[in-house]
């Protein structure tokens, strides 16, 4: 059985989702964040030496012996070829190489001037001249994806993929508390067509409640 280590208003909403999508039979143990710092619980060390969620396990893996894995990419990668490359990459190259670009871009470039921005509006003062600061950076990744989206309909090509589910938390974010409103459309479809999906909102069932979503 797979367990996903759920915590509130996080990346592991993603990797419920993708096993909606997958079909996959999981459970989910969820945490809720420190209400003072909005930290994730000391619990979740228990799992994982780093704390960090999402974290999942995996008591029957392929080689007998149970999986523990981190890193959202990392788990969608395993749960991708788990499920016999369903929702992975595309046959097509140049479609394979934009699944690998955007699986691994939304939290290799994309997420951290989002964090940068959300750790600078905790801060009185400077915090918010620095997010001023912060903003055009962000900007110049919203042109590249609405760039992306205006030329097709899912980031790998014509077809849904795991890198759409990896680049939802990011743009989900960023249209929180990030700039990303109409004035660009591309995106704003992607994002109202993700969440029209009925595997993501079976994974918002399951996974409690969720901010971005």
């Amino acid at each position: 059985m797979i367990t996903v280590h759920h915590l509130e208003n996080s990346r592991s909403q993603r990797v419920l989702w993708l096993l909606e999508e997958l079909g996959l039979p999981y459970a989910v143990q969820r945490y809720e964040r420190d209400k003072a710092t909005m930290l994730a619980p000391p619990e979740l060390r228990r799992v994982h030496p780093l704390g960090k969620s999402p974290v999942l396990q995996d008591a029957a893996s392929a080689g007998g012996t149970p999986a523990v894995v981190a890193e959202t990419a990392a788990i969608v990668e395993y749960l991708i070829e788990k499920a016999d490359g369903r929702l992975g990459a595309p046959a097509h190259r140049e479609s394979a190489l934009r699944y690998r670009h955007f699986l691994h871009y939304a939290e290799g470039s994309l997420m951290p001037p989002l964090l940068v921005k959300l750790v600078l509006g905790r801060v009185p003062l400077f915090g918010k001249a620095a997010q001023r600061r912060i903003q055009p950076m962000i900007d110049v990744h919203l042109d590249f994806v609405e760039a992306e989206l205006s030329r097709r309909d899912w980031f790998a090509g014509d077809e849904f993929t795991a890198a759409d589910i990896m680049m939802s938390f990011p743009l989900e974010a960023a249209r929180n508390r990030a700039g990303l409103d109409e004035s660009r459309p591309a995106t704003i479809d992607w994002l109202e067509r993700i969440h029209a999906r009925p595997a993501y909102g079976a994974a918002l069932a399951k996974g409690g409640p969720y901010a971005y979503a």
